[in-house]
């Protein structure tokens, strides 16, 4: 049973969090949908965690490094409806955002990413909307990742609702070089910004290319160790 504050305690407390007037109005069915949020990327990652398990087991050894997950800030919500010029409610939040609830997983090697994506994909009980293979086909800047969006039922006591969750497969190296690209990019007054971003591209091309590399060492190794 979620436990509903008054709206005055809500509003003192959600000022620190930065919640937005517009979902105050609506607290407690904002609440139940972030919780709704939190359930669906319970369910997912169980899901990861299981297959992670299935892997270990069968061919000794883990293809994901670790997973990290997250719900989206109600600020960050509220910016991403302005920018799109969206109606700033509960509804629009789900009919219109994929990315509120988010998993990222990092995994060792290339060949990792597609195998826990189409396991994860073969899933009964979980239904893909959309894929972008950001590995295959970088943005400009020289971000790589895949990316899923993915449907899966969370059973409450009365009602099942499908809620949406992302899901970014990615490298360790990949990770590494987006997580400084991210910081990098949000320091203010930088001199030539442009020479940066051509820089940040070049350290991605290396990473991909060692990412590449490493891959085929494994396959190497594997071979040597199968033979023996």
């Amino acid at each position: 049973m979620l436990e509903v504050k008054s709206k005055a305690t809500f509003l003192e407390q959600s000022n620190k969090m930065d919640v937005p007037e517009q979902f105050l109005e609506q607290m407690q069915q904002y609440q139940e949908m972030m919780m709704m949020y939190r359930c669906a990327i319970r369910e997912v990652q169980t899901k990861l965690e299981i297959l992670n398990d299935a892997m270990s087991v069968r061919y000794q050894r883990n293809p994901i490094n670790f997973i990290k997950s997250r719900v989206k800030s109600p600020v960050s919500i509220m910016n991403k409806l302005e920018r799109k010029g969206l109606e700033t409610t509960l509804e629009s939040i789900e009919e219109n955002l994929n990315d509120v609830a988010g998993i990222r997983v990092v995994c060792h090697f290339v060949d990792d990413i597609y195998d826990v994506a189409q396991m994860l994909a073969r899933q009964d009980d979980l239904k893909v909307l959309e894929v972008k293979d950001y590995i295959k086909n970088p943005k400009p800047n020289g971000y790589r990742s895949y990316h899923m969006i993915v449907e899966i039922p969370v059973f409450l006591p009365k009602i099942k609702k499908p809620m949406r969750v992302e899901v970014q497969i990615r490298t360790i190296a990949m990770d590494f070089w987006a997580s400084l690209d991210h910081q990098l990019r949000y320091k203010k007054d930088i001199e030539n910004p442009e020479e940066i971003s051509r820089e940040l591209k070049a350290c991605a091309e290396v990473i991909s290319s060692t990412d590449y590399q490493m891959q085929e060492i494994r396959k190497k190794i594997e071979k040597i160790t199968k033979d023996s």
